[in-house]
């Protein structure tokens, strides 16, 4: 019982602290309150740094230097994969295709089942194509942060002392709450960020770990916002493509974006599926 005391309390203070420490950050550099740009590339930005470091600092204080973690606990995998260069590289390239291609299917199918539709709002391609290259680095270090807090130290302590499957649940329902003030968000948005938690935690225990779950994170946000609909509710800044959701909101995700609705849930469900077969076959599950 000691031991899972442990777990939980030391994933509570890594929790807990490098949240507050992101604030802090953020208070230090007057950003705390929103600015007027809410919403925006600059803001998801900043706030991303502020969480990343955050998560790292108490990544190396609890994780590395608290509960003896190793670097590769965190970036590499099975022994199998040990012996292979490029796990790492490989990984995030799987994690952000299958991320990028779930996405786009959820979308692509809301076409014909929900009459989705994008339209031209007069940007160029070019223009779009800079956009989302800027909103690509822009997110790449939100997901890594929030990799780190939701699939870093506490899935490590947690699975070692109750099991794997009880702790992707129990982080992927933090995951889940952790969006739940998001705009527009629904009961069925918050049920399909809790699967996507689930789907991301099973991405960690690939060879790739931490590489790859980053990489789907990053390829399932970026392929929403490319393709101009809001991601988690947020809307985005996409030039040259307009996106209408459709209805049913139910089906399609309405206002919140793919992520609220079933179709997406069908793919997320799908990409957990990849992601654990990956795992048992490669020897990590």
């Amino acid at each position: 019982m000691s031991g899972r005391l442990k777990a939980v309390g030391w994933s509570i203070v890594f929790l807990a602290g490098g949240y507050a420490l992101a604030i802090l950050v953020l208070i230090l550099f007057g950003k705390f309150t929103r600015p007027a740009d809410a919403g925006s590339l600059t803001e998801a930005a900043i706030e991303s740094t502020a969480l990343l470091i955050g998560y790292g600092v108490f990544t190396w204080l609890v994780g590395i230097k608290a509960l003896k973690l190793t670097a590769a606990d965190f970036l590499g995998g099975g022994a199998a994969a040990a012996r292979r260069k490029g796990t790492g590289g490989r990984g995030f390239g799987w994690g952000l295709a299958l991320g990028a291609g779930l996405a786009a299917v959820a979308m692509l199918v809301a076409v014909p089942l929900g009459h989705a539709a994008w339209r031209s709002d007069g940007g160029t391609v070019p223009q779009w194509l800079a956009t989302v290259l800027v909103t690509a680095v822009v997110m790449l270090p939100a997901a890594l942060a929030e990799e780190l807090a939701f699939r870093g130290v506490p899935l490590l302590a947690l699975s070692r002392s109750f099991g794997r499957i009880p702790a992707l649940v129990a982080l992927a329902t933090l995951f889940s709450y952790a969006h739940a003030d998001n705009p527009s968000v629904t009961t069925l948005a918050l049920i399909n960020i809790g699967l996507a938690g689930i789907f991301l935690g099973l991405a960690f225990f690939t060879p790739g770990r931490l590489w790859t779950s980053t990489g789907a994170h990053l390829g399932w946000n970026l392929a929403i916002a490319a393709l101009a609909a809001p991601v988690s509710g947020i809307p985005l800044p996409m030039p040259w493509l307009d996106y209408a959701p459709g209805r049913p909101s139910w089906l399609t995700g309405g206002a919140f974006g793919p992520e609220g609705g079933a179709l997406a849930a069908l793919c997320i469900l799908s990409g957990a599926f990849l992601a654990g077969r990956r795992a048992r076959r490669e020897g990590t599950a």
